[in-house]
């Protein structure tokens, strides 16, 4: 019965994501500058569908003569933009493996700003998705107004559907993402260009200011605004200068994906960054400027402001319908920014010991299979608590990643320094600039957008920087307790005299845990095999060496796995080391599995359960005998 259920299980999951892929598949898997234009760069292309709206949302409390001053901040922004991105250019010139914030922090700022900035991007990373799948299904809500009781539930589907896309492997999601991002900048040119001509003829009339005013005095009560702008001048234009700073998130992705890009990866990854920043600026002015030309107000949980700018250009005919389509494509795709990026961010966090190992290994498609579903996970629940609203999510948006690019900025001008090479001087002073400024916009981001929310992200960064450590010193402990001396031999116990069952002992590496289990295994048999499964990690053969000087009296076999799995290989060599050893004899073979035993039931989740996986397996394929030996931590 186990072993059917196995089998549908396994038959369902190859329907699903796919057949797995060998590890050697890795190079063809990496990106062409399209494709990494449309998966990496669409959280920050599709910001534009709600920076200029958020931005007309804080003014217009204030009253409608503020919305003025929606194109300078617009282009305030852009100036922000444009030196955060040639910032980054030089951050992935300097680390061509794949830098962002928490390696270059980490590694010329030190482990606890690595850890700041590690904790601020997680958490902006699962508001991006949180965000984009709000602010996509707000679009679509827009042009079916009816269907706005389901919003939240929507906003669950659409995150299943985008994490399934994701297990299935860069070059699926790549290949299935490429289109609706290439339909959104289409949409969005198209209606700058129409926009501006028929501007420029006269043929779109603007709403009057006395129009606009009517509009905020029906508005809902918590749109009230003060009588006179220069009574919230200072503080509102911060506020709206901050929520359109959400323009800016994403630009970072880039810089983390870098081993994502075909080679020369460096140099193509600056290249789609450069195109990046080009068609987000063009993007984001000319949608400010047809804003404040037109004289539209956003109302929270109203059309969105990009649907009304297309109802002026296009009418009511298919093209606004193109334009909602791929507005709503691209804003849940735009999390694909950081399904991308959050899994590599855990995966250089899970490899340092800050977070849990699992983290780190990549699943059957090529993917961290395990920083998808866990990111998936979280930015449900926001989308749950916040009722999938865009305007309650953002202002805990931007914080964290201001943090993590001032972070980064500074590093990138210690690293320069260190280095000294041709040109480091004018390299830092850039870096060094791009740190101050976004010193100061982190600042005035938490300074306007505090008592909004931006209060529960400076708790949980320091909260998640604790975890980090908690986590780190667990694993330190761990490998403190674990450590062997490396050049000496091991003693064994004498081997049990006359006939006795043949033993397989599984090796994951050699340390006291595993000497424990062989030291059992060698007292109970007289025939003894070590096995250890290769996944492709290019350790090997120093573990070869290591085993052949600590112990050479025990016969070790390295089973090859070219799809990563720990199970398949020892589950095959276990059935056919059995079949030979049962040919004339009723002999049984037993299997000897290390476990470690952790003094807290939380700590066992750090800890990598392929034990529970493999007995289950071998139970289902018939094995009778399966003893665990425990090594308490």
């Amino acid at each position: 019965m186990a072993s059917q259920l196995n089998y549908v299980f396994e038959r369902f999951k190859r329907i699903l994501f796919g057949n797995p892929l060998p590890t050697s598949a890795h190079a063809e898997e990496r990106l062409s500058n399209g494709e990494a234009l449309a998966i990496l760069s669409s959280d920050a292309l599709s910001s534009v569908a709600y920076a200029t709206q958020e931005i007309v949302l804080v003014l217009s409390l204030a009253g409608a003569a503020a919305l003025q001053f929606t194109l300078p901040i617009t282009e305030m922004i852009v100036l922000l933009m444009i030196i955060v991105g040639v910032s980054y250019s030089q951050t992935i010139e300097a680390y061509p493996q794949g830098g962002g914030s928490y390696r270059v922090s980490h590694d010329n700022l030190g482990p606890l700003a690595g850890l700041v900035a590690g904790a601020s991007l997680s958490l902006d990373y699962l508001l991006t998705v949180a965000v984009s799948v709000a602010a996509g299904i707000s679009a679509l809500t827009s042009y079916f107004p009816n269907i706005d009781g389901v919003r939240v539930p929507l906003c669950i589907v659409a995150v299943l559907i985008l994490m399934l896309a994701n297990l299935r492997g860069v070059r699926s999601s790549a290949q299935a993402m490429s289109l609706p991002t290439y339909l959104f900048l289409a949409s969005i040119l198209l209606l700058l260009a129409m926009g501006m001509i028929q501007l420029l003829q006269g043929s779109l009339t603007p709403l009057a200011v006395s129009e606009q005013q009517q509009i905020l005095d029906h508005a809902p009560s918590a749109h009230h605004h003060g009588n006179n702008i220069m009574d919230l001048g200072p503080v509102l234009l911060m506020r709206a200068f901050s929520s359109g700073c959400a323009a800016l998130t994403g630009i970072e992705a880039i810089s983390d994906s870098v081993m994502a890009f075909r080679p020369v990866e460096w140099r193509n990854a600056r290249r789609v960054l450069a195109t990046m920043v080009i068609l987000l600026a063009i993007m984001f002015v000319g949608i400010s400027l047809l804003a404040s030309k037109l004289g539209l107000i956003y109302l929270e949980n109203g059309p969105t402001l990009l649907y009304q700018i297309g109802e002026k250009v296009f009418g009511n005919n298919p093209l606004l319908l193109i334009l909602q389509l791929g507005t709503l494509l691209i804003l849940l795709l735009a999390a694909n920014t950081a399904y991308a990026d959050f899994p590599r961010l855990a995966a250089f966090l899970a490899q340092d010991g800050f977070m849990p190992r699992q983290l780190a290994s990549l699943g059957d498609r090529l993917v961290f299979s395990n920083g998808i579903i866990a990111l998936s996970i979280g930015a449900g629940a926001l989308l749950v608590i916040f009722g999938g609203s865009v305007s309650r999510l953002i202002p805990l948006y931007a914080v964290g990643v201001f943090t993590s690019f001032t972070l980064s900025q500074a590093g990138m001008v210690v690293h320069w320094w260190k280095e000294r090479d041709c040109g480091w001087r004018v390299k830092a002073w850039i870096n060094g600039f791009g740190a101050l400024i976004t010193a100061l916009v982190t600042l005035v981001l938490l300074f306007s957008k505090f008592h909004q929310g931006a209060w529960l992200i400076v708790i949980a960064v320091p909260l998640l920087v604790a975890l980090f450590l908690t986590i780190n010193n667990h694993y330190r402990q761990v490998s403190k307790r674990l450590r062997l001396v490396t050049d000496v031999k091991l003693n064994l116990p004498p081997a049990p005299l006359g006939g006795t069952s043949p033993v397989i002992v599984l090796v994951g590496q050699l340390h006291r845990g595993s000497f424990e289990a062989v030291r059992y295994a060698r007292s109970i048999a007289t025939e003894l095999v070590a096995v250890h499964v290769d996944i492709g990690h290019g350790k090997a053969e120093a573990f070869r060496k290591q085993w052949n000087t600590q112990l050479p009296d025990v016969p070790l076999m390295i089973l090859d796995s070219p799809y990563r799995s720990l199970i398949n290989p020892v589950v095959d060599f276990i059935q056919e080391f059995e079949q030979q050893h049962r040919k004339g004899t009723n002999l049984f073979c037993t299997v000897v599995l290390p476990v470690f035993v952790t003094r807290h039931r939380w700590e066992a989740l750090l800890h990598n359960q392929s034990t529970y996986f493999l007995r289950s397996a071998l139970r289902a394929k018939g094995t009778r005998i399966i003893t665990t030996v425990g090594f308490y931590l």
